[in-house]
């Protein structure tokens, strides 16, 4: 073979070589493009993601009900039979003679106003039905727009089925509210069960005057009382209020022998009553 054929060969052969090395490199360069195109698109679906998230953590929950309740504030207001004051937010269970009232701020999602509930409930509303006092509960809730307790619309939504029962009769209202903070029926603080009126329906059956109540059912999945729960919130920060349960008098809030707010075993809600109206006669 002469040399001017090997030449030619090897010059080939570098031909080949350089066309090989230049369709890799668009190979890899086609590669590297899909992968950053690839990204782009995971970074985007993240950040539509995040920003989806934090709306509906603004929002308060992610069911849908949120818009519900923004239309609920849009409408008229309609106010539970059996409420008095400014916007009906006035719930006042007891003798309206009864000189002294006591002031009860709770939220039904709230873990420690069941707690309240089950350990000095039933020592209130002997109060109550001796006439010591009247008692103005005032259902907020705050929880359902606490992030770190998952947002929500259970605090909310109960208290407007709070004032169904309220239309119904303050005993219903005062047997409902036992009934939604009893042991075997308050969810987690984080569980926002109430937001569903199936559930509240469904406890409400262990109150004989709503058991079977169609007008009862009719308000709460219609959301006749959804404003009123709305202006009820409201009185969240009142006399200074900040947290639930919590006990006002004369716009002094209650605590017990230790200085905590509030008292919540028997005990120390029977101290800090005699404290407040002195000793039961």
């Amino acid at each position: 073979m002469s040399n001017r054929n090997n030449q030619q060969n090897k010059q080939a052969a570098r031909e080949r070589l350089r066309a090989e090395r230049e369709r890799q490199a668009k190979r890899d360069k086609t590669r590297r493009q899909l992968v950053v195109a690839g990204s782009i698109v995971v970074v985007l679906a993240l950040a539509g993601g995040i920003g989806f998230a934090v709306s509906q953590m603004k929002d308060g929950d992610s069911s849908g009900k949120n818009a519900d309740w923004a239309a609920a504030a849009k409408k008229d207001l309609v106010k539970p039979a059996n409420s008095t004051g400014e916007n009906g937010n006035e719930i006042l269970i007891g003798d309206p003679k009864a000189k002294e009232t006591l002031t009860v701020f709770e939220d039904p999602r709230c873990p420690s106003c069941a707690a309240f509930e089950q350990r000095s409930g039933d020592q209130l509303r002997q109060d109550v039905k001796d006439g010591r006092y009247k008692v103005r509960f005032v259902m907020v809730n705050f929880i359902d727009d606490l992030p770190m307790k998952g947002s929500g619309a259970g605090s909310k939504n109960a208290v407007s089925a709070l004032g169904a029962a309220l239309n119904v009769s303050p005993q219903a209202f005062v047997d409902y509210k036992e009934a939604l903070y009893s042991a075997k029926n308050h969810p987690e603080e984080t569980d926002d069960a109430y937001a569903d009126d199936k559930r509240l329906i469904e406890v409400a059956q262990q109150v004989p005057a709503l058991k079977g109540n169609k007008d009862f059912e009719k308000n709460v999945t219609g959301g006749t009382y959804d404003k009123w729960a709305l202006e009820m919130g409201k009185l969240f920060g009142k006399d200074g209020v900040n947290g639930t349960p919590t006990l006002v008098h004369n716009g002094k809030q209650l605590k017990n022998a230790g200085g905590k707010n509030p008292p919540m075993a028997k005990e120390e809600f029977i101290a800090a009553i005699d404290k407040e109206f002195g000793p039961k006669k």
